[in-house]
């Protein structure tokens, strides 16, 4: 699946993650929020401090970023975006 086509499909049958981005995606960040903080683990920790930075909250974005074993993203919020997106569908 395309990023573009990850766009434009339904959530259905997306997962963690992924239905996190989507919703974000689709401009609902309380709704992605809720979903990427039940999620364990680098990536869960990689999606929720991405949604932390887009909400403006650095501090906590860079512990989420600690946590996930990632450098602080410093581009733009959309590049973010479509790389972990291009990441999680590549697995």
């Amino acid at each position: 699946m395309t990023i573009e086509e990850f766009q434009e499909a339904g959530p259905d049958g997306l997962s963690g993650l992924l239905l996190a981005l989507w919703w974000d995606g689709k401009g609902d960040w309380e709704k992605a929020h809720m979903i990427a903080q039940d999620v364990d683990g680098p990536d869960g920790a990689w999606v929720h401090a991405y949604l932390h930075r887009r909400e403006g909250d650095i501090g906590n974005a860079g512990y989420w970023y600690r946590q996930a074993r990632r450098p602080t993203a410093t581009g733009g919020l959309r590049e973010e975006w479509e790389g972990i997106v291009g990441e999680l569908l590549g697995r």
